[in-house]
């Protein structure tokens, strides 16, 4: 959907004076979820959400030292250079055209799809949706969007511990399913997945002719997962669909030789997510009557960053166990308004 408003362009404006974090690691969903409230239809309340986030978000942190092309190997992974690399992209867009900058720097960044918690890839997926939308102008706050989203990345940047190959699974339900939980399910999400030893075999010897086919199957399966297991941790769970489904609204903008590597980072993200969160037990749920839009509205109502953001991807897989656990995410978090 184009924005004719003008109010995506006005929201970014907005948040690009703030960091993409807040007390010292928790991400700033605004600009995610801003993006897809107006998407679905929702511009008019976008301004009174973000009223109401405003409270959280916190200034820029300062700047150190420049990112260079000679450089930027030692800044990598950084979360001190959060603004030496938001400037540094806003220099490369300004430079040069954003597919291009995207296509340079997708396979340094890839490795590390887990850093961040998954937020700076799904910041990136949003990003380059919003650029790719038919019809939509590049304007300066979106290449902005771009720029913040691809720093945080870098800065945030952190590779999984080494894997283990376990037993291939046929599908990505039956990988995910597979996915062995880490042993101590405490702490924050960087102690988790410091304890991850291996995944499922999954994906085979992906092709780009078969990329984009494996990511949707990925992404529905990990959406429909969340309807009986997102009880395990409802925000935290919400990353293994969101995630993936950021590398596939960004592939149509990356070179076709990306999309094999992309899917296997994909992968990698939604293991990660399912090991460090995954309940022992599936549980009930109910399906759901409601329409796309019904479920979205749904959503928006609700408030929550993570419910809104993970409604979009429902809605991007589209059928009716997705719309189910949707209104699950809904059920499930704490609702904002």
């Amino acid at each position: 959907m184009t924005d004719t408003t003008g109010t995506l362009d006005e929201a970014l404006e907005r948040l690009h004076t703030s960091g993409p974090e807040r007390n010292g690691w928790l991400t700033n969903h605004a600009p995610m979820a801003v993006e897809a409230l107006v998407r679905h239809g929702r511009a008019p309340v976008v301004h009174r959400w973000l009223d109401h986030y405003a409270p959280k978000l916190e200034e820029l942190p300062p700047a150190r030292l420049p990112v260079t092309a000679d450089t930027w190997r030692e800044a990598l992974g950084d979360p001190a250079r959060i603004t030496d690399w938001t400037r540094f992209f806003s220099r490369e867009l300004a430079d040069h055209p954003w597919r291009e900058v995207l296509a340079s720097w997708w396979p340094r960044l890839l490795p590390g799809i887990a850093g961040g918690a998954t937020h700076p890839v799904i910041r990136t997926g949003h990003a380059v949706r919003t650029l790719l939308t038919p019809g939509a102008e590049e304007t300066a706050p979106r290449l902005a969007e771009l720029a913040h989203a691809l720093g945080y990345w870098a800065a945030r940047h952190q590779p999984l511990p080494p894997l283990a190959p376990l037993a291939a699974a046929p599908t990505a339900a039956a990988a995910l399913d597979a996915v062995p939980p880490v042993p101590e399910q405490d702490g924050g999400i960087r102690t988790r997945l410091a304890q991850l030893t291996a995944f499922p075999v999954w994906g085979g010897a992906t092709d780009p002719g078969t990329a984009k086919e494996l990511l949707v199957e990925l992404v529905t399966a990990a959406t429909h997962r969340y309807a009986s297991h997102g009880h395990g941790e409802p925000i935290m769970l919400v990353h293994a669909a969101t995630a993936p489904n950021a590398v596939l609204r960004a592939l149509p903008a990356l070179p076709r030789e990306l999309w094999a590597p992309s899917v296997a980072a994909a992968w990698a993200a939604a293991a990660a997510v399912t090991a460090a969160y995954t309940p022992r037990e599936a549980a009930p749920y109910a399906r759901t009557g409601l329409t796309p839009e019904e479920v979205f509205e749904r959503a928006a109502a609700h408030g929550d960053d993570h419910t809104i953001k993970f409604a979009d991807t429902a809605l991007d897989v589209g059928d009716g166990l997705a719309l189910s656990a949707a209104v699950r995410s809904v059920e499930l978090n704490p609702p904002v308004f």
